[in-house]
This record gives structure tokens, C-alpha cells and sequence, in this order.
């Protein structure tokens, strides 16, 4: 695993979340509470995105399709339908960059 660098701090708003290509993975970079946390934009549900481009629901992440919710910080899945976690990546701020570990 190594850190790459994927965008500036100013793209992704406190509440929000954006999708970056990662190499062949699609990583959702969400800012819950000014922290940012790294998903991969995958409901484990059924294999859709969660359209990342919107407002996070305090810490957790809502799959548009059939309302599964995943906690950002873990991963986890908070409502049914999805019962499997989903990939989480360590991100870090260096200056205004923001890195994702993949």
C-alpha cells in the first residue's frame, strides 16, 4: 500500500463526500466532523455506487439504490439491506493535499 495523492483539501466540504478514481478502485472521500475517511464507492449490497457526490447523514453513507447505510469511520453497515462492511482506506492531509492509502 502506498499513499497517492488524489485532490485538495477544498474538494470535499465538511458534510460531503466526492468519488476519486484510485488506480482501477473508485475511493469516496467523505468529511464527517472536518475528519476525512476513505470508502470504496461500492455498496456491498448489490455492487452499486453510493453516488458520493452528496451529503453524508451525520457519519454514515446511503446507498441510493435501496437505502443501505454504512458508517465511514469503520465501514460498517448501520441499515439493511447490507450486512457486509465495505473497504475503508487511511487518508491523510499533507498541506492542502489530500492522500489516500491504497
Amino acid at each position: 500500500m502506498a499513499f497517492q495523492k488524489v485532490g485538495k483539501v477544498d474538494d470535499v466540504p465538511e458534510g460531503q463526500s466526492k468519488v476519486f478514481e484510485v488506480g482501477d478502485r473508485a475511493i469516496a472521500v467523505c468529511n464527517f466532523e472536518g475528519k476525512l475517511y476513505g470508502i470504496e464507492d461500492v455498496c456491498t449490497h448489490d455492487g452499486s455506487s453510493f453516488d458520493a457526490s452528496g451529503a453524508l447523514i451525520g457519519c454514515e453513507i446511503e446507498c441510493p439504490r435501496h437505502g443501505a447505510r454504512f458508517d465511514v469511520t469503520n465501514g460498517q453497515p448501520t441499515e439493511l439491506p447490507a450486512v457486509i462492511p465495505i473497504d475503508t482506506f487511511e487518508v491523510r492531509v499533507e498541506g492542502d493535499d489530500i492522500e489516500v492509502n491504497v
